[in-house]
């Protein structure tokens, strides 16, 4: 996706946002050289969700427009919930969406050293010192947003006292909890962030990647501005959260030699219906059994949303469609799964699966007969070309396809309805077989030969038209069918987030397949006519086909249904 040009595979021409333009204005000036550089910074402790993907496709495809190049830093500054499966994770989905970052990938703990001097200099300048309080007594003498906060008793150590301090906690003399460093600022300022907030802790915890080296950690706010400094990073985009902390972010720029001044510029972070966008409860998710691991189909986790049959192409037109804005917003999950529909249904080949069977018997079509019914691929690609699909004496419907006593604006199959089978004949129902409860088991047709390809000879109109398989040819299938996760178009509303999910989010249902989709190979999407867009798993073999519901088509019948209380 280039957000310059629209989509990676459109030529259209899109109005540009309000970064581009002040990218553009940076670089009318003559500032970094001509240079345009930024980077995804994730933190690694869990896997990326739809949430992220506005900040890889905008921090990539950025770079990208104006020459640039953009970096991936892991955030590794908190030892206690990261891991390097996750690391894995991260590099794995942003190369599955479409990405790569070449041979920059960094960490921040590749800078511990360095920014462990940085906090050493400012001691030096009397700007941090080593405090003592507790955390409770941190945020007793923080204030609140309308009273000032209060100097620590620790404050006003001396420049020697707070190094060798300092120096103490490095050597792993001091116990998690017992001391910080903090930034010298203002407790009195209008923004909390600046109130002496702390830039290091101490944490006696193996580093997935530093071991045991350390036992002090920077924090976010000290390591992540000084990190963009040192990579050359001209533009620090951010989401809206992050700017009350653009000021803490530039005062650690202004009162450190770094080699470089970066920008922080922050725009809205995506936020959308049916589901939380937050690796914490995701965590939780997992933890309580509620989901089968991070890539769980229904999971709006880069891994879930590629197993589930998702595409990287549609997840970054939908990126490009929402746009950038500098207020926080609600997208509705409808938006995504449009962008998805509308390029499957130009892409996927057709195919005939029945979810619920219900066997059709067509008397007057010869027993030992079958033919091969010519059906289109796409109908929206004439190109793709045609398929062969068997027709015999005994089919297959789908059970939402008859009727004993139909309502109106029902134009499926009923007694003594004509209805068309879908590339074949048109068929009349004559009567039904039931069993001792008053299910119908058997439904009888006959047949119009003279009506192949489901047109009538004599020019009648029949208003309904169904899928179909043959009972002979048939193969039986896992599908999968996956929906929302959360029942609730706003889950974070409910007093706990797990109360909202969807009990119906996975259905597991045998159906019947046309025998050319067990030849699929691993990863195709494809659509079963009437019914949906389909994927298929990683298990899918000829001898075990199963496919993920990517999403449903829209079902106007459905609808209707819903509505009459039917």
């Amino acid at each position: 996706m280039d957000f310059e040009r629209g989509n990676m595979d459109s030529e259209k021409a899109e109005p540009k946002h309000f970064i581009q333009h002040e990218v553009e204005k940076d670089l009318a000036a003559g500032k970094n050289d001509g240079r345009v550089m930024t980077r995804f910074p994730p933190e690694p402790n869990g896997y990326l969700h739809i949430g992220h993907t506005k900040a890889i496709c905008l921090n990539f495809e950025l770079s990208k427009q104006y020459g640039g190049l953009c970096n991936l830093r892991l955030d590794d500054t908190n030892p206690v919930k990261e891991d390097s499966k996750y690391v894995e994770a991260i590099k794995r989905d942003i190369q599955w969406l479409g990405y790569d970052w070449d041979d920059r990938l960094y960490f921040t703990s590749d800078y511990f050293p360095k920014l462990y001097q940085y906090a050493f200099n400012l001691i030096e300048k009397g700007l941090a010192y080593v405090c003592d309080l507790t955390a409770e007594e941190v945020r007793e003498y923080r204030g609140t947003l309308t009273e000032p906060g209060k100097n620590s008793p620790y404050r006003t150590r001396t420049v020697e006292e707070n190094l060798a301090l300092f120096e103490k906690m490095k050597n792993g003399e001091m116990e998690d909890g017992q001391s910080t460093l903090r930034a010298k600022i203002d407790m009195g300022s209008a923004n909390m962030n600046m109130r002496d907030p702390a830039i290091y802790r101490v944490r006696k915890v193996h580093h997935h990647r530093s071991g045991d080296e350390w036992c002090i950690y920077p924090m976010y706010d000290f390591a992540h501005g000084l990190s963009d400094a040192i990579e050359g990073i001209t533009h620090s985009l951010c989401s809206l959260e992050f700017e009350n902390h653009r000021p803490l972010y530039d005062w650690f720029i202004d009162n450190i030699d770094v080699p470089h001044r970066p920008r922080q510029i922050e725009f809205a972070r995506l936020n959308m219906t049916h589901t939380v966008m937050s690796k914490r409860k995701f965590l939780r998710l997992v933890e309580e059994g509620h989901v089968d691991g991070w890539d769980d189909p229904r999971m709006p986790t880069l891994a879930g949303m590629r197993k589930r049959g998702f595409s990287p192409s549609s997840i970054r037109d939908f990126c490009r469609r929402i746009g950038m804005a500098k207020a926080d917003s609600t997208v509705d999950v409808a938006m995504f799964h449009s962008c998805v529909r509308e390029e499957l249904n130009r892409e996927a080949h057709r195919y005939m699966a029945v979810l619920d069977p219900i066997k059709v018997v067509v008397t007057n079509y010869p027993e030992n007969q079958e033919e091969m019914i010519r059906s289109k691929i796409n109908q929206e690609d004439e190109s793709l070309g045609k398929r062969d699909m068997p027709f015999s004496r005994e089919l297959y419907i789908d059970r939402e396809d008859f009727m004993l006593n139909p309502p109106k604006k029902y134009f499926r199959l009923a007694p003594g309805r004509e209805v068309r089978f879908k590339y074949a004949y048109l068929l009349t129902c004559t009567d039904v077989i039931e069993d001792e409860s008053g299910n119908v088991v058997q439904i009888n047709c006959t047949y119009d030969p003279e009506s192949v390809g489901g047109l009538a000879p004599d020019g009648r109109k029949v208003k309904g038209t169904i899928h179909w398989v043959s009972a002979k040819h048939c193969l039986d299938a896992e599908l999968r069918l996956y929906d929302h996760l959360f029942a609730a178009e706003n889950p974070e509303e409910s007093d706990d987030f797990t109360q909202a999910l969807n009990p119906d989010s996975l259905k597991v249902v045998n159906a019947k397949i046309e025998p050319l989709l067990a030849s699929l190979p691993s990863g195709e999407r494809v659509q079963f006519e009437r019914v949906g867009y389909f994927y298929t798993t990683e298990q899918h073999s000829e001898q075990n086909p199963i496919f993920n519901r990517i999403l449903a088509l829209k079902d106007g019948w459905a609808k209707l249904k819903a509505k009459l209380g039917i």
